[in-house]
């Protein structure tokens, strides 16, 4: 016990000061703490996931619920409004890439079509968990970083439902029925985002008496867990009922709703103020630290093909992506804001969780289907911080850059 608390104490200040390297030199720390779980678990065997048990699984949701919110309450629905349509035009057109593209790879190297497929739905959601602290950290526009953290959230959504579907369809060996899944990703969004918008509304209504109890900075992340448990007990999207709470909760003064007036004594009341925002960043930061070393811990490398697909699906995404970014990017999007776009391929532990289901159903090849998606998530997050390292810092990077946008005349 005693070394575990050590251990403790130095990684958060180790994640104090990856984030302070981070924040000038634009090395990820995400990937840092990768690392140090890549060490201490797959390679030097002190620690496995096993070792977690249920308890891992509960405290990456958690942590992925609260980074949502953080992001979600950075949104305006001003930005929201004048980017939703870019939004969902990239998260399509690189969801529907990410598939094609991994599944052509994974058949070519020999998989089964099926299995193929699951690897690329289960690779189609760009990890939240990344993708926010990063764009907290870089100098984008605000519907650039708008567009981002929407699509991390829907292509989430989109990631879960296909591969769960496919994985039904690959277990039942039957085929995969579009009007069903296509059905429950419009009910995934439409009744999580209303349930999200709803509770939104209650607790407003709630907060300045909520305020004056002892110790109340912990019952807005409770009131999240809750809603989010909600959500998906009754079998839809809690990462959208989070966001759409957290989006209603941080934009109460654009709704001006009249009727809640009567439960606060001021308007300011009706949102979360600084002091509550902050302690949500304090949270987001510790979980974020544990949650990344976890991720490095549940990567595998002792299958050499597994590796050499996972770099190589890795390349294509990024090329992918690259044409997702000129075409797909947000009008107001710089040069700048188009080359952060077009690194942004990282995977995230739902796609990790979702890739260990087929293993654990025993289905043909679903070892090989963990191995390959485990690497892609190691190799996506490594790509994407040495993209955004060279963009900011490497001049012929930028060159090269400003040739590809170059119907942009925005300079880096």
């Amino acid at each position: 016990m005693g070394e575990t608390l050590v251990f403790l104490g130095l990684l958060v200040f180790a994640a104090h000061f990856f984030s302070m390297i981070f924040s000038k030199k634009k090395v990820s720390d995400v990937l840092l703490l990768m690392v140090i779980g890549i060490v201490i678990g797959p390679l030097l065997k002190l620690v496995s996931v096993k070792d977690f048990g249920s308890v891992g699984e509960v405290f990456t949701t958690i942590t992925l619920v609260v980074i949502l919110f953080e992001g979600a309450i950075d949104i305006s629905i001003a930005d929201l409004q004048r980017s939703w349509k870019t939004t969902v035009r990239l998260t399509l057109t690189n969801v529907v890439l990410t598939i094609v593209f991994s599944a052509i790879a994974c058949i070519l190297f020999g998989l089964s079509v099926i299995n193929s497929f699951i690897i690329g739905s289960a690779l189609s959601g760009t990890a939240a968990a990344v993708v926010i602290p990063m764009t907290n950290y870089l100098k984008i526009g605000s519907q650039t970083k708008t567009a981002l953290v929407l699509e991390s959230a829907l292509s989430d959504v989109i990631c879960l439902v296909a591969t769960l579907a496919l994985i039904d369809a690959a277990k039942l060996d039957e085929g995969l029925q579009i009007g069903k899944v296509i059905g429950n990703l419009v009910a995934s969004f439409v009744i999580a985002s209303i349930v999200g918008f709803g509770s939104a509304l209650v607790w407003a209504s709630l907060l300045e008496r909520v305020r004056k109890l002892r110790n109340s900075m912990f019952l807005t992340p409770a009131y999240l867990f809750f809603i989010y448990g909600v959500v998906e007990v009754m079998g839809f999207s809690g990462a959208i009922a989070v966001l759409a709470f957290g989006i209603t909760i941080a934009n109460m003064e654009y709704f001006q709703f009249r009727f809640l007036e009567r439960f606060q004594q001021n308007k300011e009341a009706l949102t979360l103020n600084e002091h509550e925002e902050s302690f949500i960043g304090e949270i987001v930061f510790f979980l974020k630290t544990l949650f990344f070393v976890y991720i490095g811990l549940s990567i595998t490398f002792d299958n050499l093909m597994s590796l050499i697909i996972g770099i190589t699906i890795t390349f294509i995404l990024l090329i992918a992506r690259i044409v997702v970014a000129k075409f797909c990017s947000p009008k107001t999007a710089n040069t700048f804001d188009r080359s952060i776009i077009a690194s942004m391929i990282p995977k995230g532990l739902a796609t990790a969780v979702l890739a260990s289901i087929p293993a654990q159903l025993g289905l043909p090849q679903g070892d090989m289907i963990r191995d390959i998606t485990f690497a892609v998530v190691f190799f996506s997050i490594l790509i994407c911080s040495l993209c955004v390292f060279l963009i900011e810092h490497v001049p012929v990077v930028q060159r090269f850059l400003h040739y590809i946008w170059k119907n942009n005349d925005k300079s880096l």
